[in-house]
């Protein structure tokens, strides 16, 4: 079993930056393909950005170029470094883990998943 907890959410004004992190417990982590995924109310939850164990990434179109995802094996934690945010961006996010050794855009890859972190956006 694996626990992911992650933290670094908050306000910000649009154009600004704001780093998530996700730690997770155990001692599998650099195994895991890692993925952040993003959701608010009344909608499905999002993909935004998916790094494996080699460190390959794959991003969401509309967040492509201005987020990083990147991940600290030594430190359990996975990252994402978001900037130039903007008022769409708002979401609460969420990371997850997939003991699948390939990148998946969809919440049935992972099979672990966080408490979500808010990101709010403001105009």
């Amino acid at each position: 079993q694996v626990q992911l907890v992650e933290s670094g959410g908050g306000l910000v004004q649009a154009g600004g930056s704001l780093r998530l992190s996700c730690t997770a417990s155990g001692r599998t982590f650099s195994s895991y393909t890692m993925g952040w995924f993003r959701q608010t109310p009344g909608k499905e939850r999002e993909f935004v950005a998916t790094i494996n164990s080699a460190g390959g990434t794959v991003y969401a179109d509309s967040v492509k170029g201005r987020f990083t995802i990147s991940r600290d094996n030594a430190k359990n934690t996975m990252y994402l470094q978001m900037n130039s945010l903007k008022p769409e961006d708002t979401a609460v996010y969420y990371c997850a883990a997939s003991r699948r050794g390939y990148n998946s855009i969809t919440t049935r890859g992972y099979d672990y998943w966080g408490q979500g972190t808010q990101v709010t956006v403001s105009s």
